[in-house]
């Protein structure tokens, strides 16, 4: 079994709030990983706050594309959580499909997708 032959390693792990990132491009995630390996943290869960609040399809998906940008992000920066809180919910049956394509998603990428607020992915 891989974990057998795992060490304890010195670093802190932090959560990454996704409203401060700068950018969810390649090259600042890169610079961003570089930075918490100098200052010995590991991301281990990456929050972010979705907003539904719109009864329109087209803010669905704009908030669901934004939602799989962070999935990627999540996934380069190595974290293993996406928690994603939501604040409000217009129609839970445009928005119920939209993040239950960006939870499945994230567990391609190896991710546990933690839904938080006043919906949930089952009917």
């Amino acid at each position: 079994m891989t974990l057998d032959h795992c060490r304890p390693a010195d670093v802190t792990p932090v959560s990454v709030e996704a409203a401060a990132l700068e950018s969810t491009a390649p090259g600042h995630l890169r610079d961003l990983n570089r930075e918490f390996a100098e200052e010995n943290l590991s991301p281990v869960e990456l929050t972010v706050e979705a907003c539904f609040d719109e009864d329109c399809s087209l803010a669905t998906q704009e908030q669901a594309d934004q939602l799989r940008e962070y999935v990627r992000a999540a996934s380069f920066l190595g974290v293993g959580t996406l928690t994603v809180a939501v604040d409000d919910v217009a129609n839970a049956e445009k928005v119920r499909p939209a993040l239950a394509a960006c939870a499945e998603r994230a567990e391609r990428e190896g991710l546990v997708f933690d839904l938080e607020g006043p919906i949930t992915l089952e009917h």
